[in-house]
């Protein structure tokens, strides 16, 4: 009969690291290529009201934003609601620019789609709010978006 021996110290064979950077490499080209950087740095505070039937936005690139709320910077723009297009403060009176400088990035096929979306501060009055709709009104920009979370229905 034969004997078996074991042969010495025997341990786990040693991990093959050669293609852990391709593996790490591909990782971040997808979270590179997935996600997307805010294209406009916020200076209001908005607190989303809440809303118990809410849907999304299909096509978000045809989304022009308005933003309505306290500036963050309550000591040099003080404590009453501003309207933020872009990444400036801006008056009632320029929506109008705003939109037809938005519709001109549009193609042509694009441009009767466009929504405007109003993130607004449940503390805003509806004063400044009214005046926004009246100039979306004469700048032609009659779909219009209201930005809510979602509610859990308990009150």
């Amino acid at each position: 009969m034969a004997v078996m021996k074991k042969k010495g110290n025997k341990s786990a064979p040693a991990i093959q690291t050669s293609s852990l950077p391709d593996i790490i490499f591909m990782l971040l080209f997808f979270f590179m290529v997935s996600t997307t950087m805010r294209e406009i740095t916020l200076i209001v505070k908005t607190q989303m009201p809440e809303a118990t039937e809410i849907s999304k936005l299909e096509k978000k690139s045809l989304v022009s934003y308005i933003y309505i709320g306290v500036p963050t910077n309550v000591k040099a723009y003080g404590d009453s609601p501003r309207i933020q297009l872009n990444n400036d403060y801006k008056s009632p009176a320029e929506i109008l620019e705003y939109i037809t400088a938005e519709r001109e990035k549009l193609s042509e096929a694009d441009r009767p789609q466009m929504t405007v979306s109003l993130k607004i501060d449940r503390g805003v009055r509806m004063g400044i709010v009214t005046e926004v709709k009246t100039e979306l009104r004469r700048a032609n920009a009659l779909k219009i978006c209201y930005v809510a979370q979602k509610s859990l229905g308990y009150y």
